[in-house]
C-alpha cells in the first residue's frame, strides 16, 4: 500500500536541529544504558542485533 508520498530522508522532514538532538538523545540513551550495566560497548554484538 503506497500513500503517494515520495520516501524523504529525516533530514529532509525535519528541522536540522531536530535530528541532531533526536540523534544526541540516542547516543545518551545507549551511555546510560552502558554505565548502569556497567559493561563496555560491543560492535560485534551491535551488528548482529
Amino acid at each position: 500500500m503506497t500513500t503517494g508520498m515520495p520516501k524523504r530522508s529525516p533530514r529532509r522532514r525535519c528541522h536540522p536541529n531536530t535530528v541532531v538532538v533526536a540523534l544526541a538523545n540516542k547516543l545518551a540513551r545507549i551511555a546510560w544504558a552502558l554505565m548502569l550495566r556497567e559493561t563496555l560497548f560491543s560492535t560485534k554484538r551491535a551488528v548482529s542485533a
